[in-house]
């Protein structure tokens, strides 16, 4: 054995971002840390600026500090897109806990929903990016694993049924566990969020979904000024930077506003069912306490709140 004494690096889980950020600046000044750290910005390209990338967890800020955030991200949309938007930080509801359903023996696997989706969350546009994906199943299978995505035919098809599947909001999310920077987490009415701003990307969240919800940045997003939605969440569509992971928020900046999420409006054929769970006289109660739902993956324990279901 070499009598070589080795160096410890810390576990990613160990230390948090900013206390690293922190260590860092303390012991070499904000102009020599910032110098320091010009490779790194210069790495995660335009998108990531020395404010993004020394900005505290959202749940660490004040609100005169997310007050200045959203200001600045507003300022950097008009900036690099030409379009003036408002950013709200919307709040959890009191005695309010999301859930969502689907009738699957009514869905014709149009895809209106998923073009809502990707529209409404200000999503790429060379990729096509949407945080729903449409499965074709055979009848008489549920593998959800075994649906195609890529069909091109017209639809409804014989022999098949549409199964769409985005962020179950699970009641145990297993992308949560597994953050090592606490990036992601669960809000009080049952909405799973991403800290945008504190997320590394390292995508061990999207490897643990089981439901394949997650979607990763990969550039940074192009959307025609003219096709930006310009009410936006901090927590849910504003423009992600490059690098980051995405996913459904039951569109928060709608539903926390008392409306209904951007691809139910756009079922042709109200196969979807959104509404808070705690409330006895929802619709959403009424298909959960009077429907057979079942939810995906059951055995997986992870509690999904949202349901599928199928007339009688």
């Amino acid at each position: 054995m070499s009598s070589e004494k080795s160096i410890r690096l810390p576990v990613i889980g160990e230390v948090s971002r900013r206390t690293v950020m922190k260590t860092l600046g303390a012991t070499l000044g904000v102009a020599a840390f910032a110098k320091a750290m010009a490779p790194i910005a210069e790495w995660a390209g335009s998108e990531t600026s020395m404010d993004d990338f020394l900005q505290k967890h959202y749940k660490e800020l004040t609100a005169e500090d997310k007050s200045l955030l959203m200001t600045r991200l507003a300022d950097d949309t008009r900036e690099k897109y030409g379009r003036e938007v408002t950013i709200k930080d919307h709040k959890p509801l009191a005695n309010t806990k999301f859930g969502y359903a689907l009738n699957l023996s009514i869905c014709i696997g149009c895809r209106k929903c998923s073009e809502a989706c990707h529209i409404e969350n200000n999503h790429d546009r060379v990729t096509k990016n949407s945080y729903i994906r449409v499965l074709e199943m055979s009848k008489g299978s549920m593998d959800m694993e075994k649906g195609r995505v890529d069909y091109v035919h017209a639809v409804p098809k014989k022999d098949k049924f549409y199964m769409p599947v985005q962020c179950q909001q699970c009641e145990h999310p297993p992308c949560v566990d597994v953050c090592p920077v606490e990036a992601t987490w669960k809000q009080e009415d049952g909405v799973v969020v991403v800290d945008y701003n504190w997320c590394i990307g390292c995508r061990y969240c999207e490897a643990a979904c089981p439901y394949h919800a997650r979607r990763f940045n990969w550039k940074k997003p192009e959307v025609p000024k003219d096709e930006i939605n310009p009410n936006q969440g901090l927590l849910s569509n504003r423009i992600r930077p490059q690098g980051v992971v995405e996913k459904c928020t039951f569109c928060l900046h709608r539903t926390r506003e008392g409306r209904m999420p951007a691809c139910l409006e756009a079922c042709p054929t109200g196969a979807r069912v959104f509404g808070n769970l705690l409330d006895p006289e929802s619709e959403i109660r009424y298909v959960i306490d009077n429907k057979r739902v079942f939810v995906l993956k059951e055995e997986l324990g992870t509690k999904p709140q949202f349901f599928y279901f199928f007339d009688e």
